[in-house]
């Protein structure tokens, strides 16, 4: 077992193990540490634990010391520093004519490197760009494209829900995220319902796939013939929210009687389960669809 401390460089960034040495350090404590970049600063998100030598990606790196008031005080430095490097990056863009839209920009922590964060529709050509930058900075220079799960997760803003945004202040990493969710989970496939600001699927289409997953591997199919307490029936429809189904029954005087059975409570005779959905066929989808065109783009990698 290996011990560490798990650091972050920006909000709702990733984690990062590092190896505290002899250093107390604890959760909420500002460290300097040795990272692939070079120096950085960050914040100790998860104080000292013991990993397996497996948990960890290798080689793992030092924390070179407990931040020191001078290390506060420069990176508050490279904030402010940040702000004015944005502002000239936007009418260096505008002058070069360029189609892309600047994001963010930052110093690391040496200021060896200065990093702009971009989106554009395809490639761009900034190398004079780059140029005029390096002229201004005196210092390296890199253009980094991004996505537009990364853009939404580093401006912030508002989710259909009204919070602000998951990625923005508590998602590390983007979990995988498909159409397929939202059609296990009996959502509309209106694009403007389950996408976010990026205009991909929502992050939270995820939360509570693994219940719906294991409820559906015990929900039977509409037409599945079940034993209950009622006596034998046919599913006439089922809801993975309530975990039960409609079953109708006959009755001793020979008519029919609809019931509403758990699913905890039956037993399948003949039929199949609702199981998970192991692929859509997107032809299928776009009948179902409110708008075709647009749910093609929700296929696009989140």
């Amino acid at each position: 077992m290996i011990t560490v401390i798990g650091v972050r460089f920006k909000k709702a960034g990733k984690i990062y193990y590092f190896n505290p040495g002899d250093l107390d350090i604890k959760k909420g404590d500002f460290v300097v540490v040795e990272t692939a970049r070079g120096i950085e600063f960050g914040e100790c998100v998860v104080g000292m634990k013991e990993l397996r030598e497996g948990e960890i990606v290798a080689p793992l790196k030092d924390v070179i010391r407990k931040a020191l008031e001078e290390d506060i005080n420069a990176n508050k430095t490279n904030k402010e520093k940040e702000e004015e490097a944005f502002k000239i990056c936007l009418e260096k863009i505008k002058a070069h004519d360029l189609t892309m839209k600047l994001i963010d920009v930052e110093y690391t922590f040496d200021n060896n490197k200065v990093i702009f964060y971009f989106t554009a529709d395809g490639r761009v050509d900034f190398r004079e760009l780059v140029k005029d930058l390096a002229s201004i900075f005196r210092t390296r220079i890199e253009l980094r494209q991004i996505g537009v799960r990364d853009e939404a997760k580093m401006t912030g803003g508002l989710g259909p829900c009204g919070r602000s945004l998951c990625c923005s202040t508590f998602l590390g990493e983007f979990a995988p995220v498909s159409i397929k969710m939202a059609k296990e989970q009996n959502l509309s496939l209106n694009p403007t319902k389950i996408s976010g600001i990026c205009g991909r699927l929502m992050c939270c289409l995820n939360y509570e796939q693994e219940t719906y997953e294991g409820i559906r591997k015990r929900l039977p199919k509409v037409g599945s013939i079940v034993d209950t307490c009622y006596g034998k029936g046919e599913v006439v429809s089922n809801s993975v929210v309530k975990e039960a189904v409609k079953v109708k029954v006959n009755l001793k005087d020979g008519e029919d009687d609809i019931k509403v059975v758990s699913i905890n409570d039956l037993t399948l005779i003949s039929g199949s389960y609702e199981d998970i959905i192991n692929e859509i066929d997107l032809k299928e989808l776009e009948n179902q669809a409110e708008d075709p065109t647009l749910i093609k783009e929700l296929f696009k990698e989140n």
